[in-house]
């Protein structure tokens, strides 16, 4: 339906922000509460109702697929709640209750235990 100028009507936006989920996701670093990293962003859970809408993140050790080919099983990855996003920039920021996700602990045991030790493992590049 037009109007009478001929302009064509603004159609509804859904609510929410509109992002590209592979520019703006996929790949992206994931940061705890305390700024420390905890994982990537391997994929996305996606609800595919009027508008998409991503209700998970899914991470996981997806890098040897990616080095040699091949797809990790979904049951390989673990779902975080899009509840537990609470900032976009550069990074991927996850609330204090991301914590006590399974999936996690061996993020955390690695950059502990592993990265931390090598030289230059504890600070961002400069």
């Amino acid at each position: 339906m037009t109007s009478q100028t001929g302009e064509l009507p603004v159609p509804p936006r859904p609510e929410g922000r509109l992002i590209d989920a592979r520019l703006h996701l996929l790949d992206r670093q994931m940061l705890d509460a305390d700024d420390m990293p905890v994982g990537i962003v391997d994929d996305l859970d996606l609800d595919m109702g009027d508008a998409p809408c991503v209700t998970a993140i899914l991470t996981g050790r997806a890098l040897f697929t990616r080095m040699f080919g091949g797809q990790q099983p979904r049951s390989r990855l673990q779902a975080l709640p899009w509840r537990l996003v609470t900032k976009l920039d550069a990074t991927v920021h996850l609330s204090p209750e991301a914590d006590h996700f399974d999936g996690l602990w061996i993020e955390h045991w690695l950059r502990d235990r592993l990265i931390a030790r090598i030289p230059g493992g504890r600070h961002a590049a400069e």
